[in-house]
């Protein structure tokens, strides 16, 4: 990390012409704010308020601006970059390479800041469905620029990708994250039972011990566990 700064790569979200608006005078953080984002009200270039699922861990988030719950993560972290071969770019590229979509995601700012400057040797997304798109796009943008990988890096991406032999490598930004699936809807309470046992011993006594969810006589108060099975010892 000798020599490092965020200044090295230029000013922060720099509007250019990497961005899927091209020089439109907004800068690219809002750009990919836009893009990423679902229901996004602006005003003017400014991204107000959004929605999204977040990649890494899939969970949902809301984006109102000035709030830090959601994040533009380097994918390729500036300093993990900058000690792969960054720090032998020219400034423009290293410009271009903070701000090239193909290297931006919205996320959760908490996964954000875990990850830091991590590679994939260190921090995968916690979601191990979006492991292998991660990692593709990890290699999209380190071949892009010329940057190296470390041989424990390499096997780490290796180990994911395994797992996705038709993975293909991303050539552009992303987009709107799939949206989670939704919650399985709770199973309906068990019909009424005519059968009554006060207690666990009256059930042990009439040999029903252990009762299951929707067997006569099974009721939550012996349920201690809360598992669907009662009176099991």
């Amino acid at each position: 990390m000798s020599g490092y700064s965020r200044a090295g790569f230029g000013p922060a979200w720099t509007d250019n012409t990497a961005a899927p608006l091209g020089l439109n005078g907004c800068d690219t953080r809002d750009d990919m704010l836009t893009r990423q984002l679902r229901a996004v009200r602006r005003s003017g270039c400014a991204v107000q308020s959004g929605n999204e699922t977040d990649p890494y861990t899939r969970v949902g988030l809301y984006y109102q601006r000035g709030e830090s719950t959601v994040d533009l993560d380097h994918v390729v972290a500036l300093g993990d970059g900058w000690q792969k071969g960054a720090q032998k770019l020219s400034p423009t590229l290293r410009t271009r390479f903070a701000n090239d979509p193909l290297n931006l995601l919205s996320v959760s700012a908490s996964a954000n800041r875990q990850k830091g400057d991590s590679d994939a040797a260190s921090w995968l997304p916690k979601d191990k469905n979006y492991r292998c798109a991660y990692v593709a796009r990890q290699i999209a943008v380190k071949h892009r620029y010329r940057l190296w990988v470390t041989a424990a890096e390499r096997s780490a991406m290796n180990r994911v990708l395994l797992a996705c032999p038709t993975q293909t490598v991303p050539t552009a930004g992303a987009g709107k994250a799939a949206p989670a699936p939704p919650r399985p809807a709770p199973l309906p309470p068990p019909p009424p039972s005519s059968v009554y046992y006060p207690n666990c011993d009256a059930v042990r006594a009439a040999g029903k011990a252990p009762l299951s969810r929707g067997q006569p006589g099974y009721r939550s108060p012996l349920d201690g566990d809360g598992d669907g099975v009662a009176c099991e010892s």
